[in-house]
């Protein structure tokens, strides 16, 4: 049997710089016999369209369908801000999500008790914990039509059609379903089926797809009361799945929470292939940052957890993802800290390889636990 396949796109800024310790992580589990990858490597964003003149070429889109799961880095920078929009870096992940159908995007807001006090909530509120959002991707109002900015009379107007199919609700509601059955079994979906047609019909469908989940208590909250719960007692919540532009904010919103955006994975899946596995993409919250690229300053850890979650949802490899998690969090609670997470102002912080180097550190120690 062939190995399974993880495609690398770096990306720009400090995508690249991230992805290097990624490559480390990947190469420590292939010395230890621990994973078998074949790994291949290609452009994306602003990178691609230096090269092709498009930020994501038919070859690399190709090479991604085929791939057991796509890892990304981070796109855009200020010298691409003046291209057409058709052009931009971010137009390549996009076209990304969009071509692979990836239509669950699974955002987990974990706050490290290390980190505890980087939140602008109470530590006791925030600390431990570990919710799941999944937002809907690829429908809903950012890709409904009627959409654009009309004359009407001696105005303009902008618009934008909120819809979604019974097909594309139930999809999503499943995947949320089957990850709330290997947590907590808890799941709220959150609408505005008080005020929006297609809310009532997203309340509706999951209802009746809860009905196969009978171990699963499902509970239904208006997304704007779900906003302020979630700043008001977050640990309430485990799994949370929501539309396309609720998911946008809200997951933003619990990103924050645990006050490190920086430290934060997500996941993008689609429809399950012949092996059983969805199509995936993985990539870090965070963006491309300009600003700190090719000083040697970047966090890795948001991308090395980003490929913990490619081996726990595209390689069937949940043991070692959990080890890589704990290693991560182990370098953390050991006090190492990036720049962006050093607090104390006699804290000297370590680089981006030396916060590799802690992780691997840690994760060559847990062969002797």
């Amino acid at each position: 049997m062939p190995s399974p396949t993880l495609l690398i796109l770096p990306g720009d800024g400090i995508g690249l710089e991230v992805m290097t310790e990624v490559r480390r992580v990947i190469s420590w589990f292939q010395s230890e016999h621990i994973i078998d990858l074949e790994v291949i490597e290609d452009l994306v964003g602003g990178a691609a369209y230096d090269v092709h003149g498009t930020p994501l070429s038919d070859e690399t889109l190709e090479k991604a369908r085929l791939a057991d799961a796509v890892l990304l880095g981070a796109v855009g920078g200020e010298k691409y801000e003046k291209l057409d929009f058709s052009l931009r870096p971010e137009r390549g992940l996009l076209k990304l999500r969009k071509e692979l159908d990836l239509f669950a995007n699974l955002r987990p807001a974990q706050c490290f008790d290390s980190l505890a006090d980087f939140s602008s909530l109470k530590k006791e509120v925030v600390s431990g914990l570990d919710i799941l959002i999944v937002r809907e991707l690829t429908s809903g109002v950012y890709f409904g039509e009627p959409r654009g900015i009309f004359t009407e009379g001696n105005e303009r107007v902008g618009i934008n059609t909120q819809r979604y199919t019974e097909s594309e609700i139930e999809r999503v509601a499943r995947t949320a379903f089957d990850l709330a059955m290997h947590r907590a079994c808890r799941l709220c979906s959150m609408e505005k089926a008080n005020v929006m047609e297609s809310g009532v019909l997203w309340r509706e469908v999951v209802t009746r797809v809860g009905a196969e989940y009978p171990s699963v208590a499902l509970s239904h909250m208006y997304a704007d009361a779900g906003a302020m719960q979630l700043t008001r007692d977050p640990k309430q919540f485990d799994v949370i799945v929501t539309d396309n532009l609720f998911g946008d904010i809200l997951s933003d919103l619990a990103a924050m929470l645990t006050g490190s955006l920086g430290m934060l994975p997500s996941a993008s899946l689609g429809a399950l292939r012949k092996n059983g596995r969805p199509q995936a993409l993985y990539e870090p919250v965070h963006g491309s940052a300009p600003d700190i690229a090719n000083r040697g300053i970047a966090n890795p850890s948001a991308c090395i957890l980003s490929f913990a979650m490619a081996l726990r949802y595209s390689f069937d490899l949940g043991t070692e993802a959990d080890r890589l998690e704990s290693a991560v969090e182990s370098a953390l609670a050991d006090g190492i800290r990036t720049a962006d997470l050093a607090q104390a102002d006699d804290q000297v912080p370590v680089s981006t390889t030396e916060m590799g180097d802690a992780i691997l550190s840690r994760l060559e120690n847990s062969k002797r636990d």
